[in-house]
């Protein structure tokens, strides 16, 4: 089994066994974020979101110091003495031949090719009966389904390349811009760590042996594509997430109450530590009512989003739903411990409040924890994962959606607002409690 890397040219949005084997897939971290489990190859390839020439690094991490992730901060290591090799070398010794080799070698650990190009679509179209959950555009029904399938399977299809072609298509019809096909070609194969050879070892294994004491370098061995150049990369490892807290204590506009107010920018490895002490500071400082401001955060990490949600809640109170075909996407998100704040809240949200965001908002909104102001939300809340197919390639299937405690659809749909504009806070505290009365009924 190979750790892959996925381009980074691949839309950030959005791998499987054979139909009757069980799938185990990965739900990415991309249009809504959290991670199921693992299958075969391609399920490596979330553990990098992009391995290049320029090192522009995505790895999915929860700690804060790992590997620094963007260009600007990828440091060259110290000058090497002669003996050894320099910070990137590229190797050119994946030619042709010996790719061929390659295949002849796993082909003859894993036994002779037994999968068709009619197999592969028929595997690909089992995938999406199965699992795709349509969001609405109503282009999906089993009845359709079935007959293109028969449709397409009347006529052989005599090259590898026509079947990933009738993939695609296939796909396309579904309406979903997230559901699509991910040729063999789109993923990079991470060989080795600090030359330690990961194949057999597990996505948890090869990110601990990426992981280190800030500032020193780790190298990764990559090999580009199936048959491109092998590459040593040293990158040295360094504190990426920055905070994405702010926070203030204001005074109401009478002067009689005390204000925390905080702004979050987005949802990373930092942000549930950071609000919850910035939440215990204001509380300590006086404050009595507290503005979360949402506005212009596009997400990120979903768990973080669902931490922070339980910072407002009280223990068993909903956070989120999540609804699908598949029985392993139907699941309810709970609090399971006490609040750390009980005042009133304000959330901040507007056209660019998404994701991550708007699972806080309507988590505090519905559970009348906080009033809504300012303008309807994104609409951001599908769940795709992704499935192997047996001759590498794989599909990104949109397979379930967020729904909020009160069971409103936020993908497509965004939350409304109570108020437009800032209310005084005696009308929040009435807001809320006419809330608390409604759902104790």
């Amino acid at each position: 089994m190979r750790v892959s890397a996925l381009s980074s040219s691949l839309p950030t949005l959005p791998p499987s066994p054979s139909p009757s084997e069980t799938r185990k897939p990965q739900i990415l971290f991309n249009n809504f974020t959290t991670t199921h489990g693992i299958s075969a190859d391609w399920a490596k390839k979330s553990l990098i979101g992009a391995l290049s020439g320029a090192l522009s690094f995505g790895i999915l991490f929860s700690s804060p110091c790992s590997i620094a992730f963007q260009s600007p901060t990828v440091q060259s290591p110290p000058p090497p003495p002669p003996s050894t090799s320099s910070s990137l070398s590229t190797t050119h010794d994946a030619s042709p031949e010996l790719c061929r080799e390659d295949e002849r070698l796993v082909k003859a650990e894993t036994g002779p090719e037994v999968v068709t190009n009619e197999g592969i679509v028929e595997e690909a179209w089992e995938i999406v009966n199965d699992s795709f959950l349509d969001t609405g555009r109503h282009r999906w029904s089993p009845q359709t389904w079935k007959r293109k399938k028969e449709d397409i399977l009347t006529t052989s299809i005599p090259t590898r390349s026509k079947a990933h072609d009738i993939i695609k298509r296939m796909l396309a019809s579904l309406g979903d811009p997230y559901t699509r096909f991910l040729s063999p070609e789109e993923g990079d194969e991470v060989l080795a760590v600090n030359e330690v050879d990961v194949r057999g070892k597990s996505a948890f294994e090869v990110s601990s042996l990426l992981q280190g004491p800030n500032e020193t370098f780790v190298t990764i061995k990559v090999k580009h594509g199936n048959c491109g150049p092998i590459q040593s990369i040293a990158v040295q490892r360094q504190l990426v997430a920055r905070s994405p807290v702010f926070y203030r204590l204001e005074q109401s506009e009478n002067g009689n109450a005390s204000v925390g107010y905080m702004r979050l920018k987005e949802f990373n490895a930092l942000a549930r530590k950071d609000l919850a002490t910035a939440m215990k500071r204001l509380q300590d400082m006086g404050a009595s009512y507290f503005v979360l401001d949402l506005r212009d955060n596009l997400g990120g990490l979903v768990q973080a989003g669902i931490e922070i949600a339980k910072l407002f809640l009280k223990e068993g109170e909903t956070v989120i739903y999540t609804v699908g075909k598949d029985l392993q996407y139907q699941n309810t998100t709970v609090a399971d411990a006490a609040p750390l704040v009980t005042a009133p809240v304000i959330v901040l949200v507007n056209n660019k409040t998404a994701s991550a965001s708007e699972i806080v908002a309507s988590s505090l909104h519905d559970n009348c924890r906080a009033v809504l102001v300012g303008e309807r939300t994104f609409g951001k809340g599908l769940i795709q994962s992704v499935f192997e197919l047996h001759d590498g390639s794989g599909v990104v299937v949109t397979v379930g959606k967020y729904v909020t405690p009160n069971h409103r659809d936020i993908n497509g749909n965004g939350i409304e607002p109570d108020y437009r504009n800032f209310p005084a806070w005696s009308d929040v505290r009435q807001h809320l409690s006419q809330c608390s009365k409604l759902q104790q009924g």
